[in-house]
């Protein structure tokens, strides 16, 4: 991780909101994948290294949790929720539809790196199966079709509104703003 004054001056903020450094680790490890896209053997030892931990401390927390990635992820990691309610009302078929659209697999990201498709174990969401998220961002009650239509309004550069909440992020805008550095903005200033 090419580690800049930035980068450092980020995390020495985020340490800066707890009384011990180690309850920081959540937010550093979201502070890595913002900056390199996911959690790297050197976010790692950043994070080691700012929180006085060791690296196998800060490997166990960032394998444990799924939302730390440890390969690259596109633009858009969108997760389909395949358990039990949302198999039941078609949950697979939005998940293979999406599959052939962007001709990758689970974990998988598209050759132009804009999209990782993943199965998702559950969402939280039974009660508006199926379901999927981009980038956290839930759309409940979808179907193969408008899925579909939602990853291709992403990949033409719009910005979907989601179920609930505010409009799609990229993977490392969400990153950042999990990391508690608040939303993070184009060179125009603008999302």
């Amino acid at each position: 991780m090419p580690l800049t004054d930035d980068t450092r001056d980020k995390a020495r903020a985020i340490i800066a909101r707890y009384p011990k450094p180690r309850s920081a680790l959540l937010p550093m490890l979201h502070l890595v994948q913002a900056e390199e896209g996911c959690v790297t053997a050197d976010g790692v030892a950043f994070c080691a290294e700012m929180l006085e931990l060791t690296k196998a401390e800060v490997g166990g927390v960032a394998t444990f949790y799924t939302m730390y990635k440890r390969r690259p992820v596109g633009d858009y990691l969108v997760s389909v929720c395949t358990n039990l309610s949302c198999q039941l009302l078609g949950g697979e078929e939005v998940y293979a539809r999406l599959k052939d659209r962007l001709g990758v697999g689970h974990d998988q990201t598209t050759p132009d790196g804009t999209f990782t498709l993943e199965h998702a174990e559950c969402l939280a969401a039974c009660d508006f199966a199926p379901c999927l998220t981009v980038n956290y961002e839930f759309f409940d009650n979808t179907d193969p079709d408008a899925a579909v239509a939602l990853v291709d309004a992403l990949a033409r550069g719009e910005r979907p509104t989601p179920t609930r909440g505010d409009s799609v992020s990229t993977f490392r805008e969400v990153s950042l703003q999990l990391a508690g550095l608040g939303a993070q903005t184009d060179a125009e200033g603008g999302r």
